[in-house]
C-alpha cells in the first residue's frame, strides 16, 4: 500500500473520531482549519466537518499547504526499522482553580494555551516556545502540606536560553518566586517561580 493510501485511511479515521467526539481531535481542527479558529471543543465536535476537510488536516500536519499539494509530492513512506528514539516528555501540573491557573499562565507568563477540554474545562495544554506542560484540575491537591516548599519538589524545569531576561520580565509581571534569579555553584542560571497552587517550575540557562 502506498504512503497516499495511508494517508487517505487516516483521514477517514479523523472522521471518525470527530464523530464520536474525541477531544483531542478539536484542537488538531482548530490549529488546521480556520473555521474552528476561536471555537470551544464542544462547538468544533458538534460541527460537521467533511472527509476533505480531514484530508486538509492531514495535509497541514506534515507541514503541505493543501491536499492537492501533498498528492503532487507524497511523502516518502516511513521505513526506519531502528530503535524508537523519544522525543518529547509533559510535564501535568495539578491545579485546585483551573481558570485561575490558566490566566495566571496566559497573562503573567506568557503561555499560549494550546487547548483546553472539558465543560467547564478541567485539562489543557500551555506552551511558550519549545516548551510546554498539562494543567490537571484536582477537587484537592495530592500534596502533603508545605511538603513541596520544605524539599524543593519542583513539578517542572524549562531551560531558557537567557534566564536573566526572564527573570526580569517576570519580575515585573508580579510573580511570586519561590527562589529568585542565583548562580549556582554548577554555573547555571536558575530561579523557581511559585504558581497559585504551589507548583514549583525552575526556569534556568544550563552552564555552558
Amino acid at each position: 500500500m502506498d504512503e497516499l493510501e495511508n494517508l487517505r485511511k487516516r483521514a477517514k479515521h479523523l472522521v471518525r473520531q470527530h464523530r464520536a467526539g474525541a477531544w483531542p481531535v478539536a484542537a488538531r481542527l482548530r490549529l488546521a482549519l480556520p473555521r474552528f479558529a476561536g471555537l470551544t471543543d464542544r462547538e468544533v465536535l458538534a460541527a460537521e466537518f467533511a472527509l476533505h476537510e480531514a484530508q486538509e488536516v492531514v495535509a497541514s500536519e506534515l507541514g503541505f499547504t493543501s491536499w492537492s499539494d501533498l498528492k503532487e509530492n507524497p511523502p516518502m513512506p516511513v521505513t526506519d526499522t531502528s530503535t524508537p528514539r523519544l522525543q518529547r516528555a509533559s510535564a501535568q501540573l495539578f491545579v485546585t482553580d483551573f481558570a485561575r491557573a490558566m490566566t495566571f499562565y496566559r497573562t503573567l507568563l506568557g503561555f499560549d494555551v494550546v487547548f483546553t477540554y472539558g465543560e467547564p474545562p478541567f485539562y489543557g495544554e500551555v506552551r511558550r516556545g519549545d516548551a510546554g506542560f498539562n494543567v490537571r484540575h484536582v477537587d484537592e491537591s495530592p500534596f502533603v502540606p508545605d511538603v513541596r516548599e520544605r524539599e524543593q519538589l519542583l513539578s517542572a524545569y524549562i531551560a531558557t536560553t537567557n534566564a536573566k531576561d526572564l527573570f526580569l520580565e517576570f519580575q515585573a509581571a508580579g510573580v511570586e518566586f519561590q527562589e529568585r534569579l542565583q548562580l549556582k555553584p554548577w554555573g547555571a542560571n536558575e530561579f523557581v517561580v511559585r504558581d497559585p497552587d504551589g507548583n514549583l517550575i525552575l526556569f534556568g540557562t544550563p552552564a555552558g
